[in-house]
């Protein structure tokens, strides 16, 4: 930045400028920016959700029309057509818009959608990663990590370029918000720390996934699930929350599929003896959701649960 013309700068040292916006480039701008929308979509009749304050909707007749927002990107969803027409010419009004029709790049994401479904890749970041790495030329294996092969830190190895390796690793993360069947191999494996995963569907469509390492060491197998299935029941609440802002009830318990049947004994049966004595807060806090029928517990046999795909290397059958 300059100093505007006909300010005092004979003493450079010692004074500022008081700016009365915020201009492109300063880290407050996108704040500033999402406070001046959230008013003007609010003043227009939208409500913004509580579940996720960047997700506006608006009710009408029975039709919904929503909005997810990201910086100054907007994606906007309805059944109501004469809404979403109305919204952009409110928008154009008070913003620089620009219409690119239906949905097909988001943040990197290619979007594609049919009769059959929505689909969602990142073709050109594997591209870009292959390219990067110098395995453009490379042969497709079955599965992304091997099962027996044991993968952690090599004292005495060749040192590596650390800044490029992060940099791949980094890319690797982001691509598995597509390909969530690599997460496993992506993290860490060597720390002794169990890995939790959980997927949520909704009339048989993937809405949500997670993987994520459990930031303690779990002295039991009981403990990581245990673990595990809090996070999962955390994610399903918000969900329902979300849902039920945006006009979609759900009265039925919300189903919660896991394949330690002694988890789930426990979760219907509690008993206190010092093998479980170091679970008892997420212990309970499963213990409550499933006694006022929000959430309901089923077995699932190993060979059937989806989640296993983030939290461990499977073989190729397995993983097909």
């Amino acid at each position: 930045m300059e100093l505007p013309l006909g300010f005092d700068n004979g003493r450079k040292e010692g004074k500022v400028c008081k700016l009365r916006k915020s201009p492109y480039g300063l880290k407050q701008s996108p704040c500033a920016w999402f406070e001046r929308f959230t008013k003007t979509i609010m003043m227009h009749g939208y409500t913004q959700a509580q579940s996720n304050h960047t997700l506006f909707y608006h009710h009408n007749d029975g039709k919904v029309t929503i909005l997810i927002v990201y910086a100054d990107d907007i994606i906007v969803t309805r059944n109501d057509p004469m809404e979403m027409e109305r919204l952009k010419e409110k928008l154009a009004v008070e913003f620089e818009t620009k219409d690119l029709g239906p949905l097909c790049y988001f943040l990197g994401m290619e979007v594609a959608g049919n009769k059959s479904g929505i689909s969602v890749s990142q073709r050109k970041c594997i591209l870009d990663i292959l390219k990067e790495a110098g395995m453009l030329g490379c042969k497709p294996v079955d599965t992304p990590m091997d099962l027996v092969k044991k993968i952690g830190q090599q004292k005495e190895s060749t040192p590596i370029d650390t800044g490029r390796y992060q940099h791949l690793v980094g890319k690797l993360i982001y691509l598995s918000h597509t390909r969530p069947n690599i997460t496993f191999a992506v993290g860490s494996i060597d720390d002794r720390r169990s890995t939790s995963g959980y997927c949520t569907f909704m009339w048989s469509n993937l809405v949500t996934r997670r993987s994520k390492k459990q930031t303690i060491v779990a002295r039991s197998s009981a403990k990581a699930e245990f673990h595990a299935i809090a996070n999962g029941m955390c994610e399903l609440l918000w969900l329902k929350q979300l849902l039920g802002e945006i006009g979609v009830k759900e009265e039925m318990p919300m189903k919660m599929y896991c394949d330690n049947k002694a988890t789930i004994n426990i979760s219907y049966n509690p008993v206190h003896h010092g093998r479980t004595k170091h679970v008892q807060v997420d212990r309970h806090f499963i213990k409550a959701k499933v006694e006022d029928d929000t959430i309901c517990m089923v077995y699932v046999p190993t060979n059937k649960q989806v989640a296993d795909v983030l939290t461990k290397a499977l073989s190729r059958r397995s993983f097909e």
